[in-house]
């Protein structure tokens, strides 16, 4: 009390200069205002001097996020028009082959968006493209991620937080194209309702709870719409917003290069140079777009008709990111269904459709915490990696690639069938035997081209690049003079980290009295995963490495320098001898 009492008694025999406030504009005034009551100056000021790299690549996640705010900007002008309900009623629009049908009025109201509002179809061709482009810029983003190493630590929950999102909004673009209540919609949800029902156990509970009783009901339609209107943006924003904050946490990865570090980031602040060329970039995204909207037609829900479940839509197929669990259902077999206990096991369909997407997607949320089980690396990764030298992770990447082809091709069997002139069960045989043999055939490919490459790398850091020039030596032999690299081309090729395999023991390390461990059963897995992942290892060259095959080089250059002088004297020799004798 005594030390307020005098601070106080201080202040009012010497109180503070009074300072004028800062003749500022209008703007000033408002930003002073709502700083001093929000303090948001210091975080502004943060923001505003974050810098970030400049790479193409980096562009894919930024066509995500703006193709994001596309579907919800056209997201709500549609949602001002359409009418979430599976009520009957009788179409009386414009659209003259459909006039006096009955159908719902969800497809009613489609149809209306689509001929009656003006832009409303416009609308509709934005939204959906954007959707499509959405989830294809988010898997090419976790591509590069991925192949680049960008999920290292710290980074391993926002790659979690990226899978859950490309997760998402898959399930987000389905129920979006299911609400027109259109025969190709409403053939999707029908297969839906049949993946459910598959479920081992509660399928048939499941698929109750959701329609509000059994197919199709009255209730599909307004639960999508709250879920694809409400739930899965509020989830699909928060998840985004974690993302975005967590890169600015963490600092931008970079590609290695002069200057850059671990500890630093090379590029543009956001004010001025990258908030400029990232909005320029935004509407150069919205503008073609909008010009693929309105030039290439997309899901023409009025050539289809109301969906009636007596119907189905002959070669109907899902959006492209669907295809591969609706290829992975045509390739399992039928007799993989079975009774037992009195209750039928569908597993013809169940592993192809519910239980296949959160596999896939749970297999990539891990990878980041096996791979740092396996290298033992705690460090934080600020640089990224070029795919090459990873060549276990790129081949791994491109097995799962070739499996999501396959799988998505399947989903076109009949089609390539009735096309091809072929016959669809040669066609499945086919495609059944690529999905074991392919992956494995192109992991092994994609590895060897990589280790290659790293040998290449490592060729150049210790002989230099090839000039092309060639060179006699006197006594007749040619090679090719080459050309030492700078040490920053030098440091590219050889700074990136260099994991090797381990025995149990070395896993196993020692104890507090310094007494080798004996190796557990996970010391042994461990163990055998480096051998895995760095058995064909290329090492990368080291300072004494480089040091003695210039040595070498210099001896070799100084040898064919006294080789070639030698010559010359004997030629001179040579002449003077023929000149006294004549």
């Amino acid at each position: 009390m005594s030390t307020t009492a005098g601070s106080h008694k201080a202040r009012l025999k010497n109180p503070a200069p009074v300072i004028e406030p800062a003749q500022s504009g209008p703007i000033g005034n408002v930003a002073s205002w709502v700083d001093a009551r929000t303090g948001g100056a210091g975080f502004t000021k943060y923001l505003m001097r974050k810098v970030f790299p400049d790479h193409w690549s980096f562009m894919i996640g930024e066509i995500a996020m703006y193709s994001m705010v596309i579907c919800l900007i056209t997201g709500v002008f549609l949602t001002m028009w359409f009418v979430p309900s599976m009520a009957h009623t009788v179409y009386q629009g414009e659209y003259e082959p459909l006039r006096g049908i009955g159908l719902s009025e969800a497809y009613d109201s489609t149809l209306a968006i689509s001929f009656d509002i003006k832009g409303g179809l416009l609308m509709r061709q934005i939204h959906h493209w954007a959707a499509l482009i959405f989830v294809a810029a988010i898997m090419l983003h976790a591509c590069r991620v991925f192949f680049t190493g960008a999920f290292r630590k710290p980074r391993e929950i926002n790659w979690v937080i990226g899978c859950a999102l490309s997760m998402i909004a898959i399930f987000e673009g389905f129920m979006g194209y299911s609400l027109p209540d259109d025969l190709l919609s409403g053939t999707g949800v029908r297969a839906m309702q049949g993946f459910l029902m598959s479920t081992p156990v509660i399928g048939t509970y499941m698929s109750y709870m959701l329609f509000g009783g059994t197919f199709p009901g009255e209730m599909i339609i307004p639960r999508f719409y709250a879920f694809h209107v409400l739930i899965i943006p509020a989830i699909l924003v928060g998840l985004f917003a974690v993302h975005i904050i967590l890169v600015a946490v963490h600092k931008h990865t970079q590609y290695p290069g002069p200057g850059r570090t671990n500890d630093n980031v090379v590029g543009f602040r956001v004010m001025p140079v990258y908030a400029a060329k990232a909005g320029g970039f935004f509407f150069i995204v919205f503008g073609l777009i909008v010009l693929l909207s309105a030039l290439i037609t997309i899901n023409p829900v009025w050539a289809y008709g109301p969906y009636e479940p007596s119907q189905v839509t002959a070669g109907s197929q899902p959006d492209w990111y669907m295809g591969f669990a609706d290829g992975a259902l045509r390739l399992l077999p039928g007799s993989f269904e079975f009774v037992l206990f009195d209750r039928t096991f569908s597993m013809n369909i169940f592993p192809g459709s519910l239980f296949l997407i959160p596999f896939m997607y749970g297999l990539a949320m891990i990878y980041p915490f096996l791979e740092s089980w396996v290298t033992g690396d705690d460090r934080e990764h600020h640089l990224l990696q070029y795919p090459y030298n990873a060549p276990v992770r790129t081949g791994m990447g491109a097995a799962f690639i070739t499996v999501y082809v396959v799988l998505w091709a399947a989903a076109g069997n009949d089609l390539m069938a009735i096309k091809l002139g072929l016959s669809i069960n040669d066609i499945t045989i086919f495609l059944r035997t690529a999905f074991f043999l392919g992956p494995i055939i192109v992991f092994l490919v994609v590895k060897h081209i990589c280790v290659s490459l790293q040998r290449r790398d490592r060729e150049k850091v210790l002989h230099g690049r090839e000039s092309g020039r060639i060179v006699r030596t006197p006594e007749g032999r040619f090679f090719e003079a080459h050309e030492e690299l700078s040490p920053y081309e030098r440091w590219n090729l050889v700074q990136h980290p260099d994991y090797r395999a381990l025995t149990p023991e070395e896993v196993a390390g020692v104890d507090e009295h310094g007494n080798p461990k004996d190796p557990s059963f996970m010391d042994k897995a461990r163990s055998k995963m480096t051998h895995f992942f760095f058995k064909d290892r290329i090492a990368p060259v080291t300072p004494a490495e480089l040091a003695a095959a210039h040595a070498d080089e210099h001896h070799a250059q100084d040898h064919a320098l006294a080789e070639a002088a030698q010559a010359e004297v004997q030629a001179v020799e040579s002449g003077l001898t023929g000149q006294k004798r004549h």
